[in-house]
């Protein structure tokens, strides 16, 4: 399972995470993606942690805490929808 972290202060870093979401266990991954033109950072990031049970633990805990003053949104992240992502340019 992979967590979505959206609502991210763009200040944010990986180590920051790593930091916040090492206190629920052992962190294998975080992806913090940015604007394809400006680097920007886009403001949500993905978890990956090492048990569903500290997944479970770290969106219950973080869902709606505030944090570099913006207020978390932690879920469950939805499986990719490939079909969707860039289908408009494509013949049907």
């Amino acid at each position: 399972m992979t967590i979505y972290v959206g609502n991210l202060s763009y200040r944010a870093t990986e180590e920051d995470l790593k930091t916040v979401f090492a206190e629920y266990g052992e962190v294998k991954r975080i992806v913090l993606p940015t604007d394809r033109e400006t680097g920007r950072l886009r403001g949500f990031a993905f978890v990956d942690m090492g048990e569903d049970a500290q997944e479970d633990a770290a969106i219950t805990e973080l869902d709606g805490a505030e944090w570099m003053g913006r207020q978390l949104r932690v879920n469950k992240a939805k499986p990719r929808d490939d079909e969707r992502r860039g289908s408009w340019g494509k013949k049907q």
